[in-house]
């Protein structure tokens, strides 16, 4: 029903693909726009909104499919750390299962 779509960030210009679950996602919550910023610059905004220190973020591996992602906290490594897409699926598994 969704495919991945590439699209352009709004703050640092790059590239960044809107996964098929991301976009299942937004279905759920009924959000009708499509992200305009890439998941770092999303983190970093709201870090900077909350009034929090981007020295709080860590640059870590997905450890379900390996790309690396910006967390805004230091792991501890007890818990997996997943990036955005891979968090977004992971939730959507765990509602419709529970």
């Amino acid at each position: 029903m969704f495919a991945d779509k590439s699209l352009e960030c709004q703050g640092c210009k790059k590239s960044f693909v809107f996964s098929s679950s991301e976009q299942e996602f937004y279905s759920q919550k009924n959000l009708t726009n499509e992200p305009k910023r890439c998941p770092d610059c999303r983190l970093a905004r709201r870090m900077k909104n909350t009034g929090k220190s981007m020295d709080l973020c860590s640059q870590v591996p997905c450890d379900k499919c390996g790309i690396n992602c910006l967390v805004p906290f230091k792991p501890s490594g007890i818990k997996p750390v997943l990036c955005s897409s891979c968090f977004h699926e992971a939730k959507i598994s765990a509602a419709s299962t529970g």
